[in-house]
């Protein structure tokens, strides 16, 4: 098996030798911190119908900003089950770099058990923070909320 993916590997290197470096100039950084957050309804919503809100939050640790998006929701909390889907653009300093980009959400629960998947949005990073890739992972303890970015930028940048 090991053979067979190392001759996959020296393949796939010789078919997109620029992509393969590309990918090895990246290194993965992982900034951690919290957040407040706060959402504004935008109207009134019955079980199981979409609700929207107004997001807004306030970021400190190794990403100091702020972010603004809107999110959709079907929530029915007598069942625990719903999904949400937000956009947000965060805006401020990611370790030295001063830059914005913006993050999309997934969040399903099915009777308590819950999926949730953030990423960076491809090509949305400006400023120093242009060409960003990555993943934001939510911690919530005791209705705190901590997230660590797994992130990397194009060589060169972040070292």
């Amino acid at each position: 098996m090991i053979r067979y993916l190392t001759g996959l590997m020296a393949a796939l290197t010789l078919l997109f030798p620029a992509a393969m470096a590309e990918d090895e100039a990246m290194t993965t950084h992982a900034a951690t911190g919290s957040f407040t957050v706060q959402m504004t309804p935008q109207g009134e919503a019955e079980p199981g119908a979409h609700t929207r809100y107004n997001v807004t939050k306030t970021f400190s640790g190794d990403f100091e900003g702020t972010a603004s998006g809107e999110m959709l929701g079907v929530f029915d909390s007598a069942a625990g089950s719903g999904a949400y889907v937000l956009i947000e653009r965060l805006e401020g300093r990611l370790e030295a770099r001063e830059g914005a980009f913006s993050l999309v959400h997934r969040g399903v629960m099915d009777a308590g058990a819950q999926s949730l998947s953030i990423t960076v949005v491809p090509g949305s990073g400006a400023g120093e923070l242009t060409g960003i890739a990555g993943e934001f992972l939510l911690d919530i303890v005791d209705g705190a909320h901590n997230y660590t970015l797994a992130y990397t930028l194009p060589s060169g940048e972040g070292q």
